[in-house]
């Protein structure tokens, strides 16, 4: 979950979180009056989305559905009881990328990407589940 870097010119370690707990360490706090109690923890706003995909942890696949996405994590639809600091791979299909499960309530699931997704992979993704969507009504 946290990398540890060691600068060989000093000796010294430091720990490095992944990204999506950047805000943490900055020192941000919600407060009663926040809409969501994760909204105001977000470094980057999520874009809803609708796509099939796989979820790798412990030895197992699981087949879920992708809700939503930002560069630093996504919410899915998983039937899996995942705990919280579980390290898995979201694979999309034309992206795979490991993470680690920040929360799980409900049959839903928040990632945090180990990896930050760049624009254009963020993109694709965005593309990919509008195409999916129109494919969906040309069969109703």
């Amino acid at each position: 979950m946290f990398a540890l870097h060691h600068t060989p010119t000093i000796g010294v370690y430091t720990l490095e979180a992944p990204l999506c707990y950047a805000h943490i360490m900055t020192g941000s706090a919600s407060s009663p009056q926040d809409r969501s109690p994760y909204e105001d923890r977000r470094a980057y706003p999520r874009v809803p989305v609708a796509m099939p995909a796989f979820l790798q942890a412990n030895g197992e696949r699981h087949s879920v559905q992708l809700l939503d996405v930002s560069p630093a994590g996504a919410k899915l639809d998983c039937p899996a009881s995942l705990s919280v600091g579980t390290a898995v791979i979201l694979d999309c299909g034309t992206l795979a990328r490991g993470a680690v499960v920040r929360w799980q309530s409900g049959g839903l699931v928040g990632v945090c990407f180990d990896a930050e997704l760049d624009e254009r992979e963020a993109s694709a993704l965005i593309e990919r589940s509008k195409a999916i969507a129109a494919w969906m009504k040309t069969r109703e």
